[in-house]
């Protein structure tokens, strides 16, 4: 909004002109977000429910009573924040409403007296999920009917899928993204850093990247004509989530519950789609899938096929550094937030430079 409003104001005032540089709205939306998030969020702690204690989940007292689903409140400041900075498309606005959509299931849960059931929370995050991908499909340019073109490791040339493929690939990254950050939510700053560090690499790879002509072209890798306002929806998201972490950190005041780690798993996967390489997942992600994904794929083989994995490890993989390992949780969140940091300086490097 305010890009397309520079234009009317630059006669008036000059320095209006600022409003048309997208480093200049990155920024903005980056300070907003913090700010309003790191203002406003203790104000709201009366009306967030309480916190009911995870099941299984080790030393759940210590969160027990404490407000909850504060990704109601993040969430919705990052829509506002998007859409007030960045020059949206239609894509884009179907993927900020269907981030605070996810949010919004994840919040109703949140405030149940009676946890929904996992199917049921299955069921919704696939019809998102399925909603996103419909979006990238259907609403990008040239439509469905515009040849759909991964760019992948290890190849320079893009390589062109089917829409179907683009479907099935979309949909399991976009489901697995928002379990895997739902179940690594169970540490005090675990999550919101992680995703922190997937966030800022996604916008720094839509700004500097493929939204640059240039470096794309030394990069062998595709021009992204919508990277710069890609770059400031992340970067608005960014902004948010450190505000909510400056009360989430060790000791935590308050919790983001289903309704912030839903919503922000669901938005890393959609950035990743939307950058043409599904690889680049491992850039953002790599232990969050580790953390969470495992424990998924444990219960899923022991539930329908009866088969025992990884019998002797405790997961979501923090509970079992804990326990097992006596780990802090500021232990924890700093080790496992180095190991990311190392594995996606390793992968950027690879997926960008061995072309």
């Amino acid at each position: 909004m305010l890009y397309n409003l520079a234009q009317y104001l630059v006669p008036i005032f000059g320095p209006a002109r600022l409003l048309q540089s997208n480093a200049v709205l990155i920024c903005l939306a980056l300070y907003a977000g913090f700010f309003l998030t790191s203002l406003l969020l203790p104000k709201f702690y009366k009306w967030l429910p309480c916190d009911r204690g995870r099941e299984f989940t080790i030393h759940a007292e210590a969160a027990k009573g404490k407000p909850t689903g504060a990704g109601v409140v993040f969430i919705s400041f990052f829509v506002i924040i998007a859409l007030v900075f960045a020059p949206v498309n239609a894509l884009q606005v179907a993927i900020i409403i269907l981030t605070w959509l996810t949010m919004l299931t994840g919040f109703l849960d949140d405030r149940s007296i009676k946890s929904w059931g996992e199917y049921r929370k299955a069921a919704l995050d696939l019809l998102l999920c399925l909603a996103a991908t419909a979006a990238m499909l259907f609403l990008r340019k040239g439509g469905i009917n515009q040849e759909i073109l991964f760019w992948l490791p290890f190849a320079s040339k893009q390589i062109a899928v089917h829409p179907a493929v683009f479907a099935l690939v979309s949909t399991v990254l976009l489901w697995a993204s928002i379990n895997t950050t739902n179940c690594t939510d169970g540490v005090d700053g675990l999550s919101s850093t992680l995703v922190l560090i997937g966030l800022g690499t996604m916008g720094v790879i839509f700004y500097f990247i493929l939204g640059h002509k240039d470096i794309a072209e030394y990069l062998l890798v595709p021009t992204m004509a919508g990277g710069a306002s890609w770059a400031i929806i992340t970067f608005s998201l960014c902004g948010v989530l450190m505000g909510y972490l400056w009360h989430n950190a060790y000791p935590s005041k308050v919790l983001m519950g289903d309704a912030g780690s839903r919503a922000l798993g669901f938005f890393i996967g959609c950035a990743v789609m939307i950058s043409g390489n599904p690889f680049l997942i491992l850039a953002t992600s790599s232990i969050i899938m580790v953390n969470g994904g495992m424990g998924l794929l444990k219960v899923a083989l022991l539930r329908f096929f009866k088969i025992k994995i990884f019998t002797n490890i405790r997961f979501p993989l923090h509970d079992h550094m804990r326990k097992n390992h006596n780990w802090s949780p500021t232990q924890v969140m700093l080790k496992f937030m180095i190991i990311q940091l190392l594995i996606t300086i390793a992968v950027v490097g690879i997926i960008f430079k061995i072309r």
